[in-house]
């Protein structure tokens, strides 16, 4: 997919809201900017709340709040 932007004397463009749907980009959200041989690179940074659960597949809750406070208590 290409679309093509226009970027205004600012330095600024919009992304198109397909993509912005598409990509689950809201306002306030932050994008990681990294230059790629090919060009520029616009990555999404996950918002918090995403990232609830995303280890869930390396033990149960129970499990990790125990190895929690095991390390708090020989911190």
């Amino acid at each position: 997919m290409q679309v093509t932007v226009k970027v205004t004397r600012r330095g600024q463009t919009t992304i198109p809201k397909e993509l912005r749907e598409r990509f689950q980009i809201k306002e306030g959200d932050q994008l990681l900017v990294e230059i790629t041989e090919k060009g520029i690179l616009f990555k999404v940074i996950p918002r918090l709340e995403q990232l609830a659960g995303i280890d869930a597949k390396y033990g149960e809750k129970e499990e990790i709040k125990r190895e929690i406070e095991k390390l708090r208590e020989e911190y």
